[in-house]
C-alpha cells in the first residue's frame, strides 16, 4: 500500500538534501510509488531523460547527495559501489527511516496548528516571509525578514546573505524568494553545489551551465548558442547578452534570482575572479539601463571570498549585507513551542534556555537537536548541557565530523587550537580564520578570532 502523502513527501526530501532542475525531476520519478518495480529502462522516459546512459549518470549524482559521508546521508549508501542495489537501499531507507520521522514532525505540527501559523507574526512593514513547503519552521530574526523584503522590491535590488554552516541562509534566501513571487515575480533558486565538478572545467562551460539551468527554472528553451560566441565576444559578454536579450525579455515581470553557496565558487580562482565581478556589474547596470532593473539578486554564503578582488569589482560591498545571529531567548522560547513546550513563564526552564544558547552560541541548528533530545531521549536538561562537549553527548557526531575536517588539515587544526587555548583572542593568518569561520567554529572579533561558542571551545580544548 502506498504511504500516505509519499509524494509530499518526496518533494520536501528534494528540498532538504538540495536536489532541483533535473536531478529534483528525476529522483520524484525513480522513488515515485508507483515505479517501485520498474525497471531504470522504463524510468528514465518517464522521467525525460536525454538517453538511458544520462540517465544513469544523474542517479548517480543523486545518490551522491544522499552518500553515508554527507551530513544526514544514508548510512549504507556509498555512490559509486558496483551493482544496481543502490536504489534499494535508498528506497528502504526512505522509507523506514526519513518517511516515519517526516511523518512524526508532520503530524506534530498539525496538531499545534494554530502555534505552527503564529511563528511568522505580522512585521511592520507589512512584508513578511510566508511559510511554505521548503521551511515549515522558520523563526524569525527581525528586522531581517522585513528589511530583505523591502530590499527584493527595488529595481536591480541585491541581497547578501552570510552565516556558517546550518544557521538558516537556505531558509531565508528561499524565503525572500518565496515572498518576490507573492509580488507577482518569478523565482530561480541555484544551488551551486548543485554544478558537479566539471562545470567548473572552464569560465565558459561554468557560465554555460549558470544559464541553461536558469532557463530551464524559468520553463525557458535554452538558445545558448544563439546568443554565444566565447571566440568573437568572450564567455562573459556572452553570458551578458543572453541574460539581457533572451532571459530577461522573455519575462514580464522581475526575476528573483537566489544563488546559494556560493563559496563552491571560490575554489575555482580564475572563474570567482570573472563571474563575481559578473555579478557586481550586471547589479550596477540596473543604473544605466532599465531592463537590469528587473533582475533581483540574492546571493548566500559561508566565508568571507579569500581570493583577490578590487573593491570596485566585487558584489560582497554592495547591496544589502545580512548576518545570521545566533537565536535569543525570545526566539529559540518560540521554537521550543513548536516542541509543545512553554518556557515563557517557567524560570528554571528560561535559565536552562539561557545556559543552552550560551553554550552552543544561540546556533538554530544545535538548538534543535536539543529540542529534540528534550521531547524524544527522555534527556534531562542537567544531563544534557553536561555531556554537550563531550563525545556521548548529543552534539556527538556533529563534533566528530568537525574533529575530522580539522584533523584533514594540520593547518586549521593549529589555529584552532591556538584559538580554544587563548583567554582572550588571537590573530589568524585571513585565509585560515575565513575557513573557520565557514565551519561556524570561530567568530570574528576585529582583527581578533575567538570561539563561537562554549562547545567548541571545551571540546577542542580537551582535544588538540
Amino acid at each position: 500500500m502506498k504511504p500516505k502523502d509519499w509524494d509530499r513527501f518526496l518533494k520536501q526530501i528534494a528540498s532538504d538534501y538540495d536536489l532541483h532542475g533535473k536531478l529534483k525531476e528525476i529522483f520524484i520519478v525513480r522513488f515515485a510509488y508507483e515505479n517501485w518495480r520498474k525497471p531504470d529502462k522504463e524510468i528514465w522516459e518517464l522521467a525525460e531523460a536525454a538517453s538511458h546512459e544520462t540517465y544513469k549518470k544523474q542517479m548517480t549524482e543523486i545518490y551522491s547527495y544522499f552518500a553515508k559521508d554527507r551530513p544526514n546521508g544514508c548510512p549504507e549508501l556509498e555512490p559509486h559501489s558496483k551493482g544496481p542495489g543502490k536504489f534499494q537501499i535508498l528506497r528502504e531507507w526512505l522509507k523506514e527511516i526519513k518517511y516515519p520521522e517526516w511523518n512524526q514532525t508532520t503530524a506534530t505540527l498539525g496538531e499545534r496548528g494554530n502555534i505552527a501559523l503564529d511563528f511568522l507574526v505580522p512585521l511592520p512593514s507589512n512584508s513578511s516571509i510566508p511559510i511554505t513547503s521548503d521551511f515549515p519552521i522558520y523563526i524569525q530574526r527581525p528586522p531581517i525578514e522585513s528589511d530583505c523584503c523591502q530590499e527584493i522590491v527595488k529595481p536591480g535590488a541585491l541581497i547578501r546573505i552570510k552565516a556558517p554552516e546550518k544557521m538558516g541562509k537556505t531558509s531565508l534566501l528561499k524565503g525572500i524568494l518565496a515572498y518576490a513571487e507573492t509580488c507577482g515575480y518569478r523565482k530561480v533558486y541555484l544551488n551551486l553545489r548543485a554544478a558537479e565538478g566539471a562545470m567548473f572545467a572552464s569560465l565558459d562551460k561554468f557560465l554555460r551551465w549558470f544559464c541553461a539551468n536558469i532557463s530551464r527554472e524559468l520553463g525557458l528553451k535554452p538558445m545558448l548558442d544563439d546568443y554565444w560566441d566565447e571566440e568573437l565576444f568572450g564567455s562573459l559578454v556572452s553570458c551578458k547578452t543572453y541574460f539581457q536579450s533572451y532571459l530577461l525579455e522573455q519575462l514580464d515581470s522581475p526575476l528573483a534570482l537566489g544563488l546559494d553557496n556560493v563559496d563552491r565558487i571560490f575554489e575555482y580562482t580564475d572563474i570567482a575572479q570573472d563571474f563575481l565581478p559578473m555579478l557586481r556589474y550586471w547589479h550596477e547596470e540596473a543604473n544605466n539601463l532599465p531592463i537590469w532593473q528587473n533582475l533581483r539578486l540574492v546571493i548566500a554564503n559561508s566565508t568571507e571570498v579569500y581570493i583577490k578582488l578590487d573593491a570596485n569589482q566585487s558584489p560582497f560591498n554592495v547591496g544589502r549585507q545580512v548576518k545570521l545571529p545566533g537565536f535569543n531567548l525570545e526566539q529559540v522560547q518560540l521554537l521550543a513551542k513548536h516542541y509543545g513546550l512553554d518556557w515563557t513563564e517557567d524560570v528554571e526552564m528560561q535559565k536552562f534556555a539561557s545556559a543552552l544558547i550560551e553554550m552552543v552560541g544561540g546556533h538554530p541548528y544545535l538548538i534543535r537537536l536539543a529540542l529534540d533530545a528534550l521531547c524524544h531521549q527522555n534527556l534531562s536538561k542537567e544531563q544534557l548541557l553536561q555531556e554537550a562537549p563531550t563525545q556521548g553527548g548529543i552534539y556527538g557526531s556533529h563534533l566528530r565530523r568537525h574533529w575530522d575536517n580539522l584533523q584533514s588539515s594540520p593547518e586549521l587544526a593549529a589555529a584552532m587550537k591556538a584559538v580554544v587555548t587563548s583567554e582572550t583572542g588571537v590573530q589568524l593568518e585571513p585565509t585560515l580564520a575565513y575557513k573557520l569561520e565557514s565551519m561556524g567554529l570561530v567568530i570574528l572579533v576585529g582583527d581578533e578570532v575567538q570561539p563561537s561558542c562554549e562547545l567548541y571551545r571545551q571540546y577542542f580544548c580537551d582535544r588538540l
